[in-house]
């Protein structure tokens, strides 16, 4: 049985909650089993590689590690919703 959430790929989300809050990106994919989704730029974690033909010395890359999907709101909606506005104001 598929998972139906409330972002997809390529919406543009805010983190509501969480260590991240505040951040804002482009979903870049879903990760359905885990209910956790990656954001453009949000969660980033240090990726150790091994030596290869491609990364002869190695490396170590920066990417973008995952958030939960209950922590993320889209943009439209935040920044539509009565809280947004009495903060500004």
């Amino acid at each position: 049985m598929s998972t139906k959430f409330h972002v997809k790929r390529n919406d543009e989300v805010i983190v509501i909650a969480g260590s991240h809050k505040g951040k804002s990106g482009k979903v870049l994919e879903i990760l359905a089993a885990k209910s956790r989704a990656r954001i453009e730029g949000v969660a980033m974690i240090k990726r150790h590689l091994k030596k290869s033909q491609e990364n002869p010395n190695g490396a170590i890359v920066e990417r973008e590690g995952s958030v939960h999907v209950s922590n993320l709101q889209l943009k439209s909606r935040y920044e539509a919703s009565k809280k947004r506005a009495a903060k500004v104001a």
